[in-house]
């Protein structure tokens, strides 16, 4: 018989994402799906934890007892699929699960440079990555100082939304995930439209920091439109991290950090059907390219296209996303990647008057909020991005990455206002507008982090530069209003108002720049007592058509946390707060005239804790942010104001993790009062209460393939 040649790694790869591994039937590809299993093992050897894991599996399992000679395993107690099992059993040995060609499996050291270092690259530490944890929690983080540590060493509040929380509770946008996040207020002025119909609050203040990957990025090129089954995990800082991103409000930072290929084979298919048309398709596909693994990639792609309660209103998304590492040395890793999304939206949805001319609620019901079929709003984003990351010795790590971004948008839309009779419903008045631009960011971030000796004890330090440009480009239009009848009836008028005509009328253009540089170290005082100090020093500037703005500032970081035992710590932190005002911000009276920056003060003071070898952890912060030249928008006079001064205070608590065997949640409440200089209260459409609750169990025994769940926000 005629040997059949043996298929390339990337050929296996590609098969097995497209036909599940699994051919029952000639010509005839199944998906297949191993359920989690439940497994008590008890505390012994990892070698002998190991090998009892594989048995209960029925898979073949050889390694060299060398390499778990020394290494005591605390067992495993629970539901775990194969994957997740290893990964809890090999969790901090400093060894990793070998898939081999004949399907047996084996144990390797840890060859990537980024885990075998002592310090490791930002948001990429042993513990941090969540996917396949099937944890609602993470044992590393980076967000609040760049630096990786647990949440107990973190001197400030932080929820962590894990690839299990953000599948387990369909958190399939940014907006779903902030909506899902303790002490964030997502206000929706519009469903379907861009980011200008949202806005996102937190500790009394507006939330302008994003992140992807720990690098700054602007909300100018669209954040709202990112879609989670791209990234690893959403991690939420709340309080002021100027720290982090040189300028900010004291809300909060978002990072998104990014999936990354995986050695070990992957493929995952999921689908979703609702009511008003909805439904989705997506792809997840990870693996080695070669034989030694030293090369991998991965792709993932969502699409999905929905309607919603009221006619004409459609919406399609689509998601691309792919990267790929190549490990140019033992030292040395090599990344490279794209991201695609897209949205396009007919009929977006939109506010509407709530009262008549003479304060007579206007009855009408969600059915009735439909706009015209001309109204759309399209957007998409494309970007491109590579890093090159290099170990120095045992104790330094340094990494260089590039991206860019170009966020495009093309909309129509109208505004509703007027003294609307009561007896007719008319006098509504129409005010549509034609909005095209395009945006494009450029980010260069480098940095070195690593342990160093002082005083007999060892401490870390991490340094950087971030440099980021922007430009936006947009066309502006408007609309004839002598041949465009402006007032209509309400309960008619989207079947009504014809489509208008607009003129362009010329064009605009800005370009951001923001440099900067930082310094962070964290001293170890004691064995239990740890000091963070920090500073970045930013220098902004803003150049519009017809003005041009800058800043410079240094933002200053205190940080300490005090270990109790292996269970509890307290912690308190202080910062600065700046932040330039929005280009559409001014005050009344003087159009285009920009106010002075919001700044001020941060302070912040908290218990942490994780039980259960941190499986789960729970915070409890009290905070308090002055600041200065607050922007809010009065209605009265449709324009923007400023506040002179603004103190908010507030207590935040939250628990995370596993609560018990299969049982998973992530509780939050907050609190949040913002005053004036005369005690008056500040942001009233802001909630001061707010709780937050999402938790799933996965049934026991024979029941393990199914898990329950729900949640409530108050």
């Amino acid at each position: 018989m005629r040997k059949h040649p043996r298929p390339s790694p990337l050929a296996r790869l590609v098969r097995n994402a497209l036909f599940g591994l699994s051919l029952p039937l000639a010509g005839v590809p199944t998906l297949t799906l191993a359920a989690p299993q439940h497994y008590s093992i008890p505390a012994s050897s990892l070698e002998n934890a190991l090998n009892a894991f594989a048995r209960q599996n029925g898979v073949l399992l050889s390694f060299d007892p060398a390499l778990t000679a020394g290494y005591d395993s605390k067992g495993l107690d629970g539901n775990y699929h194969l994957q997740e099992g290893f990964t809890r059993l090999l969790e901090g040995t400093g060894l990793r699960l070998l898939v081999r060609d004949d399907g047996s499996y084996g144990l390797g050291a840890v060859s990537s440079a980024l885990e075998l270092s002592s310090v490791d690259i930002s948001g990429k530490a042993p513990g941090s990555i969540t996917e396949g944890t099937g944890s609602y929690t993470t044992y590393s983080t980076s967000s609040s100082t760049r630096m990786n540590l647990t949440p107990q060493e973190t001197p400030q509040a932080i929820t962590v939304l894990t690839r299990q929380r953000l599948d387990d509770q369909k958190l399939d946008t940014l907006i779903d995930a902030l909506e899902a996040t303790p002490g964030i207020f997502v206000q929706k002025n519009s469903i379907g439209r861009g980011e200008d119909s949202i806005d996102i609050y937190a500790r009394g203040s507006r939330l302008r920091n994003y992140q992807i990957d720990g690098v700054p990025t602007s909300a100018a090129v669209a954040p709202f439109l990112t879609n989670t089954a791209t990234y690893d995990r959403i991690e939420v800082i709340r309080g002021a991290t100027g720290i982090m991103n040189g300028l900010g409000t004291p809300a909060a930072t978002v990072n998104l950090l990014r999936k990354r290929p995986t050695e070990t084979p992957q493929s995952s298919v999921t689908a979703q059907a609702g009511r008003w048309d909805r439904y989705g398709l997506g792809l997840d596909t990870s693996g080695a390219l070669n034989d030694n693994g030293t090369a991998r990639a991965r792709f993932v792609a969502d699409s999905s296209q929905h309607g919603a309660w009221v006619d004409n209103f459609d919406q399609q998304n689509l998601a691309l996303y792919g990267i790929g590492e190549l490990d140019l040395s033992d030292q040395t890793l090599l990344t490279i990647g794209f991201s695609h999304m897209t949205q396009k939206t007919d009929s977006p949805i939109q506010g509407r008057p709530l009262f008549f001319s003479n304060g007579q609620r206007i009855k009408l019901s969600p059915e009735d909020s439909a706009a015209p079929k001309w109204s759309h709003y399209d957007q998409d984003s494309n970007s491109v991005f590579t890093s090159l990351e290099h170990r120095i010795g045992a104790n330094w790590v340094a990494k260089v990455e590039y991206s860019h971004t170009r966020y495009r948008k093309d909309l129509i839309e109208q505004g509703i206002s007027g003294s609307i009779d009561a007896a007719t419903g008319n006098s509504m008045e129409l005010s549509p507008w034609h909005s095209k631009g395009e945006t494009r960011q450029d980010n260069l971030d480098a940095y070195t982090s690593g342990i160093f000796s002082l005083f007999g004890r060892e401490h870390e330090l991490i340094t950087g530069v971030t440099l980021t440009r922007g430009r936006s480009r947009s066309d502006n239009f408007d609309h004839d209003p002598t041949n465009y009848p402006t007032y209509f009836n309400i309960y008619d008028w989207a079947k009504t108002a014809p489509k208008p005509t607009f003129i362009n009328t010329g064009k605009s253009s800005s370009q951001e720049r923001l440099y900067s540089a930082f310094l962070n170290a964290r001293f170890q005082l004691s064995d239990a007592t740890s000091l963070l100090l920090g500073g970045r020093s930013a220098d902004w500037k803003l150049d519009e058509t017809s003005s041009q703005r800058k800043e410079e500032v240094f933002v200053p970081y205190v940080g300490l946390v005090q270990t109790l035992d292996d269970i509890w710590s307290v912690y308190g932190s202080y910062t600065k707060i700046f932040q330039p005002q929005d280009g559409v911000v001014y005050l009344y009276g003087a159009p285009g005239a920009s106010p002075d920056p919001e700044q001020g003060e941060g302070y912040e003071v908290g218990v942490k804790a994780g039980f259960y070898d941190g499986r789960l952890t729970s915070s409890l912060a009290l905070f308090q942010m002055d600041v200065e030249n607050l922007a809010f928008w009065n209605r009265n006079v449709r324009q923007y104001q400023t506040y002179g001064e603004t103190r908010t205070r507030g207590v935040e608590l939250e628990l995370n993790g596993e609560l018990t065997t299969g049982w998973q949640a992530g509780a939050g409440y907050a609190y949040a009062r913002s005053e004036d200089e005369n005690g008056e209260r500040t942001l009233r459409r802001l909630p001061s209460h707010s709780l937050k609750l999402f938790t799933t169990y996965r049934l026991p025994g024979h029941w393990d393939k199914a898990t329950i769940g729900g949640g409530v926000n108050w």
